[in-house]
């Protein structure tokens, strides 16, 4: 049945829709998905590395001679420079060490050595620690292979 308004024109009574319509939230469900795909990849938090190349050049003589920060499979640490090379060093104390040599000579390189049996979050955390003592780029120090031998074998 119609009506009739003041104004004339016929109303028809429409039932009420019981169906939810989707397709909007679908569409902001998939601006999100899009969303999410693009930010995810710069929420990755890590170190940056200069990896040896696999030929490399040896140094020039009037560079400086690189900071060594070695740690051992017990996780004590040890500095190139410091008085006694072959002694551990407490971390604060090394990193103390590795501040001041930076500060004289922001341009010289730190390389870090590991021994083999050495936690990976160990390194990592080592390398983290660097950094925010003001180490800009941490090289990572490895043996070469022998003849014959795999990666990782040993």
């Amino acid at each position: 049945m119609a009506r009739v308004t003041p104004t004339g024109a016929r109303r028809t009574r429409r039932r009420p829709m019981s169906e939810i319509n989707v397709v909007p939230y679908i569409d902001v469900m998939l601006v999100l998905l899009v969303i999410f795909m693009v930010t995810a990849p710069l929420l990755y938090h890590g170190v940056d590395l200069d990896l040896p190349e696999v030929s490399s050049e040896p140094l020039d003589e009037d560079q400086q001679e690189p900071l060594i920060v070695s740690i051992d499979a017990e996780g004590q640490v040890y500095l190139s420079t410091a008085d006694d090379p072959d002694a551990p060093l407490e971390r604060d104390d090394m990193l103390t060490r590795v501040r001041e040599a930076m500060d004289d000579a922001p341009e010289r390189r730190v390389l870090l050595r590991g021994d083999r049996e050495v936690p990976y979050g160990a390194v990592v955390s080592l390398m983290a620690e660097l950094q925010a003592a003001g180490v800009p780029r941490v090289g990572l120090m490895s043996q070469p292979l022998e003849n014959g031998d795999t990666p990782g074998a040993g």
